[in-house]
């Protein structure tokens, strides 16, 4: 594919259709266009997304978790916008009408050589500002009866909610004009005049700057509007079940995640309609929507496999990435990982469900992207790495994309 060829689309001095032109209807590209209709009201704002609805990918394929912000680095925009971000998407929920529940959570160590990162945890989390609870074996049973461990720790800000309700209702709040059935195919970007897209149906829109938001496609978009971003999107496939006796957890419980990887392990949550998700593991998906390991793009495939950082990481986490393709490959296996924090789980307590695709960012070097990544040009500002909790912190996010949008359109002489 020529990213480069600017030939198809153009930008000229006709009217524009909008002062921003938003790529990706996921809660991401929602919340961008909520908080810009806030900063600046009587801002034009159009959305294209290629689904017929909202929330068909990342924000409608997760575990609905509220995420506190105890796992990320302080100081990082993971850090700082999950935990502004869960306050305010309870408070959002609340005011909407979206189904939620703040319920905390127990992470929960399970061998002694998971004690010191455990502990570290509580360290992170108290400079992040959230308050923790220290609990030894025997209090576990006071949150969770069924769970066993060596040491857990409380975190009472994680909660539920329904994501896709919350695309939803921001779509609604928002006032853009927003387009579905609408797959962006070509992008013109002139710094003297604006951006113009072609989608697959051939219709044209032109804006005067561009935000790019498209989430498991974000790298493509990136290069198509001639910017090098500087990292591509690898897929993981994020595989779950359902528990088939929900009474055994009372909320949510996971493991002690491993500190050099953005994944968090196989985790159990009391969902907001009652049922328990088991999951999810991390696997290496054959095409961008790959939620099946059946579905494989040559194209897609092709372009991860072309990227050095897809080898330089496979090379360096092979033994990782080993264990959580025999847990995909073996139900037995992922109920015995399910086991080590909830022994009372059997084999047959577990039921395929749905499956996720997180959008991970890897570098050249090989190195996962562990923050998220706010990428701005001439006319266009791209957010290339938004995984988990960007659904959290999508309010944040939201109004840092807006925020650097209007400074594009007032640069730009609107």
């Amino acid at each position: 594919m020529h990213y480069r060829n600017r030939e198809v689309v153009r930008v000229t001095g006709q009217a524009y259709d909008c002062d921003v032109l938003v790529i990706g209807g996921g809660i991401v590209g929602l919340s961008t266009a909520y908080a810009i209709s806030r900063a600046a009201p009587g801002t034009r704002v159009t959305v294209l997304e290629k689904e017929a609805g909202p929330a068909r990918h990342q924000t409608g394929r997760n575990s609905g978790v509220i995420h506190s912000g105890i796992y990320y680095r302080p100081g990082s925009l993971k850090a700082r916008y999950a935990v502004r971000g869960a306050a305010e998407m309870v408070k959002f929920c609340a005011e909407y009408d979206v189904p939620h529940a703040v319920t905390g959570k127990l992470i929960v160590a399970t061998a002694r050589a998971e004690l010191p990162c455990l502990h570290a945890l509580v360290q992170r989390g108290r400079e992040n500002g959230i308050a923790v609870r220290e609990l030894g074996a025997a209090q576990i049973a006071e949150y969770e009866p069924q769970a066993a461990g060596l040491a857990a720790i409380h975190v009472g800000t994680t909660g539920i909610c329904d994501f896709a309700a919350v695309a939803r209702r921001l779509a609604q709040a928002s006032g853009a004009e927003i387009r579905y059935g609408a797959r962006v195919v070509r992008v013109d970007r002139r710094p003297d005049r604006g951006v113009a897209v072609r989608t697959a149906a051939g219709d044209i829109v032109r804006g005067r700057i561009m935000v790019n938001c498209a989430g498991l496609y974000c790298d493509e978009i990136a290069r198509r509007t001639g910017d090098e971003p500087g990292a591509r999107i690898v897929p993981f496939r994020g595989e779950y079940y359902e528990l088939t006796r929900p009474e055994l957890v009372r909320g949510l419980v996971y493991p002690v995640p491993d500190p050099a990887f953005p994944f968090l392990g196989v985790h159990l949550t009391r969902g907001i309609d009652g049922g328990v998700h088991v999951g999810p593991n991390a696997v290496p998906a054959l095409a961008r929507e790959g939620y099946d390991r059946y579905t494989v793009r040559p194209r897609e495939l092709g372009a991860t496999l072309a990227w050095p950082g897809s080898w330089r990481l496979a090379r360096r986490h092979w033994r990782y990435g080993g264990g959580e393709l025999h847990r995909s490959l073996s139900g037995a296996a992922f109920a015995r990982a399910v086991r080590r924090l909830l022994p009372a789980v059997r084999d047959e307590d577990l039921v395929p469900a749905a499956a996720g695709v997180r959008a991970q960012a890897v570098l050249r070097n090989g190195t996962l992207a562990d923050d998220f990544l706010i990428q701005q040009t001439p006319r266009a500002v791209h957010v290339l790495n938004a995984p988990s909790p960007a659904a959290t912190a999508s309010l944040p996010i939201g109004r840092e994309v807006a925020r650097r949008a209007l400074a594009g359109l007032a640069a730009a002489g609107r």
